[in-house]
């Protein structure tokens, strides 16, 4: 779930992209890469509140999706990263692409190692009778989570270590070894944190959107991305093959993995912006 649905989907680009959207391969595998990933903003919250409310956690789904669609994410990015630098003239290496599982694993120990400190923080502050408010807390594990998403850019380039799934593991680890009723609490928090930081983050991610370049594009852009939702759901439907779900509980996973926003909003831009370099590239090299 982390890695087959989207390699399912960037093929889909790669065939079908030249002929529908008239742009060659290497254009067609960074568009595939852009518009694979899974919105985490739509996907996580949604898995946080089924598991709250403990529905669908008897076949672990919502665990599932949460962590299989956060890895999707880095092992996209990685690609999105290795076919803009092969279409700015360098190569693939063997290491960019080895670098995707040290990424997911050192994310996930460096936020267990962070959640497990902020919870011996918490424990031995209240053993010392200095009682820390549940939205102090709710604002040092904001400031944790902001600093293990810096941690991903300061070793970038020498050690790859994944940001988000360090912040997921925080949570996790925090959730494992706090008391159920200090957990509850600090989820209503951040639950009520997200009412406005939803709507204030689909509302820049929609202000970003030129509604002309939608419509130019026309019907073939449309069915292209509707054809490439179909690769990633037979992708999802394979990665669940010999598992206990049923009919409907596949079908929901499907369902599930479709969301596209956030992402593609951040890393949509850079191939616009470096579309010039492409082609002066490309007319040095006719000449």
């Amino acid at each position: 779930m982390s890695c087959l649905p989207a390699s399912c989907e960037i093929p889909a680009f790669l065939l079908f992209a030249p002929a529908l959207l008239v742009i060659n391969r290497l254009e067609a595998a960074v568009m595939g890469s852009v518009l694979a990933a899974v919105s985490p903003a739509v996907v996580v919250p949604r898995m946080v509140q089924l598991m709250e409310s403990v529905y669908g956690t008897g076949k672990s789904i919502p665990q599932l999706i949460m962590a299989g669609a956060s890895c999707d994410d880095i092992f996209v990015i990685v690609l999105f990263s290795t076919f803009v630098g092969m279409a700015q003239g360098g190569s693939a290496h063997w290491q960019d692409f080895a670098g995707i599982p040290v990424s997911i694993g050192l994310g996930i120990l460096l936020g267990a190692a962070a959640g497990l400190l902020l919870s011996a923080f918490f424990e031995t502050a209240y053993a010392h009778r200095r009682y820390v408010r549940n939205s102090m807390k709710v604002l040092i594990v904001l400031g944790v989570a902001f600093l293990l998403m810096a941690v991903e850019t300061w070793l970038e380039g020498t050690v790859p270590v994944s940001g988000l799934l360090a912040v997921v593991s925080m949570a996790c680890a925090l959730k494992l070894k706090s008391i159920a009723f200090v957990s509850k609490r600090l989820s209503e928090k951040f639950g009520k944190l997200w009412l406005a930081a939803e709507v204030m983050l689909f509302v820049l991610v929609g202000a970003a959107v030129d509604i002309r370049y939608t419509l130019s594009a026309g019907l073939a852009a449309v069915a292209m991305i509707l054809l490439a939702l179909v690769f990633r759901g037979l992708g999802v439907c394979l990665c669940l093959l010999g598992t206990p779900l049923n009919r409907k509980e596949r079908l929901f996973c499907v369902i599930a993995y479709l969301p596209k926003a956030t992402v593609q909003a951040a890393i949509g831009s850079v191939p616009a912006a470096l579309m010039p370099t492409w082609q002066a590239m490309l007319q040095g090299r006719c000449t």
